[in-house]
């Protein structure tokens, strides 16, 4: 790890100054990501601006037709929330599943949303359900916000304050786990919602995105059986020393059937 500048900031304007500060600074959400890349030296920045301390990021709330999570809230406190398992159960099952007990304890919903992971479980999530980020200056739509391989619309100093999410009618989450990270092999989120199906798809390319063919078959008919006539091209799908592109297709499509047969479990 090379030398740098902590700083433990306690608000935005605080982290927004020292963003501006002129060097080279990272922000720090839960650091599962960004801790490894500096441990290992694959990255040097002059100053690190850890936002664990602005209360105001964290936190879980309705504000209408929406759940709004604060970026800094952590994967086990939205896995544990009432108010999410009773809003987006869907939701909070992704969360439950994301890595283990210490990176669910540490990650926060910001941090993965910010880094872009292409297997990351966030992403599809927000695609899904149609989500809003809120940062400091604007609100970008889930839509325009995955742009490439860890790249997302976020510039330079911007920081994430909350996810909106739009409450489904029907939503479900289902994913082939990397043994070894836990990251998804191949994730599917699909909800229906007063303006549609969505299904979006984490894992299996170098961003997230929806299968709009699986969306266009479940808006005629919201069953397994609608996609079991589907299969997903494997051009242009990931492959690597986990899985050939040919499996990765065959996976969306089976954890696509998984997460409609969740989505149409009735409630608890």
């Amino acid at each position: 790890m090379y030398d740098f500048e902590y700083r433990r900031v306690g608000s935005i304007a605080e982290a927004q100054a020292a963003l501006a500060g002129g060097s080279s600074s990272k922000l720090l959400a839960g650091g599962m990501s960004l801790l490894p890349v500096l441990k290992q030296r694959l990255a040097r920045y002059d100053g690190i601006v850890d936002l664990g301390g602005i209360a105001t990021l964290r936190g879980i709330h309705r504000d209408n037709a929406d759940l709004v999570i604060g970026a800094m809230t952590t994967h086990a406190t939205v896995a544990a929330s009432a108010l999410v398992a009773q809003s987006i159960p869907a939701l909070a099952a992704l969360a439950a599943g994301i890595g283990d007990p210490q990176v669910r304890n540490r990650g926060t919903l910001g941090g993965s949303v910010a880094n872009a992971d292409p297997a990351a479980d966030y992403p599809a999530a927000l695609l899904a359900l149609d989500a809003r980020i809120v940062t400091q200056r604007r609100v970008i739509a889930a839509e325009v916000f995955f742009r490439g391989l860890f790249e997302t619309a976020l510039e330079p100093g911007e920081i994430i304050q909350a996810v909106h999410f739009t409450l489904p009618q029907r939503a479900g989450y289902a994913k082939l786990r990397q043994s070894a990270s836990r990251f998804a092999l191949v994730g599917v989120f699909v909800t229906r919602t007063h303006a549609g199906v969505r299904v979006a798809v984490t894992g299996a390319r170098d961003s997230v995105f929806r299968w709009r063919e699986a969306e266009a078959a479940l808006a005629a008919d919201f069953r397994p059986a609608a996609l079991a006539r589907l299969a997903l091209p494997s051009s242009g799908l990931n492959a690597d020393i986990h899985a050939s592109a040919e499996y990765r297709a065959h996976c969306v499509q089976i954890m696509a059937q998984r997460a409609l047969a969740a989505a149409l479990e009735p409630p608890s």
